[in-house]
């Protein structure tokens, strides 16, 4: 038998029915002992899996791209399979792999307690240790009715398999789960795992459903990942923006006001208002122009731009009457935007447009509202009512790769300028969409070809652009390695199409422009959760609510205090004064504790001199210097 190997060379086998073990052993000894499963022509298969003439062959080991999902999903059915032991009449649903973890959802007749995750850990690094193999076969689907007749998830599954569909099954011990696969050889390859938490889930994500027990877990090839893994999660949870929110001042939820809803307390409304006149000011010398549209539009407008039909289940309609004195009974349906498209692109259409006016950027810090479900809401990173700093771009088919190119330009320099690195991925065209595929292609080599031009590498994610064109996603990576979706850039040749809108020509014909979506922060609300965990609520001297708090020493100096303050401000410094009557020492600790960036401690020595006594909230005393020296300090943080 001949195979084919990753890199290209035929490798001849005397036997006629191999394995991708046995093409392993071929290899080496060492592969073989690292061997976890394989690859036949790019589909990830077990180790057992036979191969046939002409297959190329790919052995998977730890160090494979594929491993750690491998191990994770084989660790969530070493779960189930504890669970099962421990709790009679369980009840299974899924159980995958996610980023750096697994689980599974179960219904064990009560809620899991932290003492059941304790004893569920114990049973699997017994079934572990004693090193049980996982063993594939393929059955009926009769068959599998049968065997699962007891786990009516597990049924509801089987039932929705198309009718040609290969129904697989594994089993380590006495556990037997329908899965396609593949996993590791056997339980003992699990070297280091944990279980992390218990949430609830709604089977098959529908509200509709029953609620089950979501066991989430994690899993390492070695002790050491695990711990270094476990280190980070510990980092992540001190850097939580929804604590950092409530201790720092910045925002609040209030479930009388909504789910989903944050109200913006003094110092998250400078925060937010400070980013705002920083790109407002970056978007002007770039040729922006800045326009204000409404929150809600008759059902009318999202009917023609199809949100209506693509969006709906997102989005949030009323009835409003307007009844006059020739019609008593007239209902109109309006709908909250959950986007400002629609209003730049009636902007657009206002007035007569010529080659000479494009490109026409609109930017507006525009607030919408998105019907999330409550289980996915998530302080600031989710929310239903937030506010984008949001752009559209009208260009001709010539000056679109340039625009891209621009606004990537700019995406340089806002994350730059917060340290962020980042990665590019351009989503394609979905199932349910519109538009020709003509103009899908142009679009989405379009992107491609600005990426190149930017030098910025991309991944392609297949299927998940807009219902209206193909995006771009910037993905950045905070200080502690973790990765966020922030700014996107979406072309869209559907809006102008289906707002019936178009520019006069040099040769004074009328053309359709090309409309370009896009945000850098993404979400204003977003960003500012993402800042908040980053800087572990430390914002940069620039951008934190308060720059500086004055620190009396004694009852006497707090005149002196209040003129230092008033100077600071003058120079355009965020500046408050601690005259409250406690110890110097406590005035130090809150102000440390609100993370304020200096502390100025003034006294008699400081009064007469004119000076102040600095101190920085990471490296401490820096002694004193000239009043106004700080305040220079503070004039040249405004960036």
């Amino acid at each position: 038998m001949n195979i084919r190997l990753p890199d290209g060379s035929i490798r001849e086998l005397r036997d006629t029915h191999v394995t991708v073990a046995d093409v392993a052993a071929s290899i080496g000894a060492g592969l073989a002992r690292a061997a976890l499963a394989g690859k036949l022509d790019g589909e990830p298969v077990d180790l057992c899996a036979p191969v046939y003439e002409g297959a190329t062959v790919e052995i998977i080991t730890a160090k494979s791209p594929e491993a750690l999902d491998i191990l994770r999903h084989s660790t969530a059915h070493i779960m189930a399979e504890a669970i099962q032991e421990l709790f009679a009449g369980a009840q299974f649903g899924i159980g995958p792999a996610i980023e750096d973890g697994f689980y599974y959802d179960v219904e064990i007749g009560r809620p899991v307690t932290p003492d059941d995750l304790s004893a569920i850990e114990e049973r699997m690094a017994r079934i572990i240790a004693e090193g049980r193999p996982f063993t594939r076969r393929e059955i009926s689907r009769n068959e599998a009715r049968e065997i699962f007749s007891a786990q009516p998830l597990k049924l509801e599954l089987i039932n929705e398999l198309p009718s040609d569909a290969v129904i697989s099954v594994y089993q380590q011990g006495d556990f037997l789960d329908l899965c396609r696969g593949p996993h590791i050889p056997s339980t003992a390859l699990v070297a280091a795992f944990k279980l992390t938490k218990v949430a609830g889930a709604y089977w098959r994500g529908d509200s509709e459903r029953q609620m089950l027990q979501r066991i989430y877990g994690t899993a390492w090839f070695s002790k050491k990942d695990l711990e270094a893994y476990l280190t980070r999660i510990e980092e992540a949870e001190k850097r939580d923006h929804r604590r950092l929110g409530r201790e720092l001042g910045i925002y609040m939820m209030d479930e009388k006001a909504g789910v989903g809803l944050p109200l913006y307390l003094p110092n998250g409304a400078r925060v937010i208002r400070i980013l705002q006149e920083w790109l407002r000011r970056d978007l002007y010398a770039r040729g922006y122009e800045e326009v204000i549209t409404p929150h809600i539009y008759n059902a009318d407008v999202w009917k023609q731009s199809g949100h209506y039909y693509f969006y709906r289940d997102n989005m949030y309609f009323f009835q409003v009457d307007e009844s006059d004195e020739k019609d008593m009974s007239r209902l109109s349906e309006y709908g909250v935007k959950p986007m400002n498209c629609p209003g730049h692109v009636m902007l657009y259409g206002n007035e007569l447009r010529s080659y000479r006016d494009l490109p026409l950027r609109f930017f507006e810090f525009g607030t919408v509202y998105r019907h999330e479900m409550s289980g996915v809401v998530h302080g600031l990173l989710r929310a239903r009512g937030f506010t984008q700093d949001d752009a559209h771009i009208f260009c001709t088919t010539d000056q679109l790769q340039g625009e891209i190119v621009a606004i990537l330009d700019l995406v340089d320099h806002i994350m730059g300028t917060f340290g962020f690195t980042y990665t590019a991925e351009i989503s394609t065209r979905p199932e349910k969409s519109i538009g020709d595929d003509e103009k899908w292609e142009i679009a989405t080599q379009t992107l491609q070809a600005a990426c190149e031009v930017h030098d910025l590498p991309y991944d392609i994610n297949e299927g998940d652009g807009a219902f209206y064109g193909p995006k771009i996603d910037i993905k950045v990576k905070d200080a502690i390695g973790r990765t966020w979706q922030c700014s996107t850039i979406q072309v869209d040749f559907n809006f102008p199409e289906r707002f019936n809108l178009s520019y006069r020509t040099a040769e004074n014909s009328s053309e359709q422009p090309w409309m370009v979506h896009r945000a850098i922060f993404g979400s204003i609300e977003r960003f500012l959760g993402i800042l908040l965990e980053h800087y572990a609520g430390a914002l940069p001297l620039w951008l934190a609510p308060v720059q500086a708090a004055v620190i009396p020493i004694a009852d006497r100096h707090n005149g002196y205090a209040f003129e230092v303050r008033d100077a600071l401000t003058r120079v355009g410094g965020r500046v408050e004064v601690y005259d409250t009557n406690e110890p110097m020492r406590a005035k130090i600790a809150r102000a440390q504790k609100q993370k304020i960036p200096f502390m100025l401690v003034v006294g008699d020595r400081e009064e007469q001199g004119g000076g102040v006594s600095v101190r920085e909230r990471q490296k401490g005393d820096l002694g004193s210097m000239p009043l106004t020296d700080f305040a220079q300090t503070i004039a040249d943080a405004r960036i």
